[in-house]
């Protein structure tokens, strides 16, 4: 049994193959995978995914990246993950990627609508209980600071959750796990070019560990290249038994129970 904790099926490319991709998942034993939401603009899209599939389940959040968007009160945040089939909070974080050539030579500075955005998500998953799906690229630093800055207070629970699609180093790995957070490993891992990052998987505890496609994106190898889709999760498994002396189906069955762990609505 294989679980996919992070996938985009309501993106065009995978939503007008939904028919055929369950199918597959089916055939690949991946019995549940995550839909991940990234505007409240198509937040109703990935809610209702979810609700017409028992094996589909959903966030509500707005990803760092996307500008020009609805920015959501943490109330509305609160009120969309009390629906039915909403698990988490997210996709939320940073994002300070080729932030000179994508965004006018703008500087972190700038970048302030992101970390009162990521604010704001935080304290809709403290005040729920729900854990955070967060993304990091180029940005750990502040990410960590800010989560730990949201943590202080004491007015409620810490803030938990996943980092998604891992790519940064060990020292990342090692800040986030000391919050309590899990990390999840995408294709990439089964990229040539990814030593560094198996490194880093290798050093993640069996408990914190959880796989995903982040599909329609980066189809691990064999596959590389390809549209990704979460029947492809069992390959990122696959690199992991590797790397742990294991087999791919024990991997699957962990990263199953992490799932199930972290995202406690989901529970059988």
């Amino acid at each position: 049994m294989f679980i996919d904790s992070h996938c985009h099926l309501n993106f065009p490319e995978l939503r007008s193959q939904l028919d055929d991709i369950l199918a597959a998942m089916q055939t690949a034993q991946v019995h549940q995978a995550m839909c991940i939401c990234t505007t409240m603009e198509e937040f109703d899209s990935v809610h209702g995914l979810a609700a017409a599939h028992p094996h589909l389940w959903a966030t509500v959040g707005v990803h760092p990246d996307n500008e020009g968007v609805h920015e959501p009160s943490v109330q509305e945040l609160i009120d969309g993950a009390a629906r039915p089939k909403v698990v988490a909070i997210g996709e939320t974080g940073l994002d300070y990627y080729q932030m000179d050539e994508r965004k006018g030579g703008r500087t972190v500075a700038d970048l302030e609508w992101q970390r009162e955005r990521f604010r704001t998500h935080i304290r809709a998953a403290r005040h729920t209980g729900l854990p955070m799906v967060i993304h990091t690229r180029q940005a750990s630093d502040d990410t960590i600071a800010i989560l730990k800055e949201e943590g202080e207070d004491g007015s409620a629970s810490s803030a938990r959750g996943v980092f998604h699609c891992f790519t940064e180093s060990q020292q990342v790995a090692r800040a986030a796990l000391d919050l309590g957070f899990y990390i999840s490993f995408s294709g990439i891992l089964t990229f040539k070019s990814a030593a560094e990052l198996r490194e880093v998987a290798a050093f993640v505890p069996d408990d914190r560990l959880l796989i995903e496609t982040d599909s329609p994106y980066l189809a691990p190898v064999p596959h590389r290249g390809k549209t990704n889709n979460p029947s492809y999760v069992p390959y990122v498994a696959k690199l992991l038994g590797e790397l742990r002396g294991t087999s791919t189906e024990a991997i699957g069955a962990l990263t199953a129970a992490n799932f199930h762990r972290l995202f406690a609505r989901t529970a059988p």
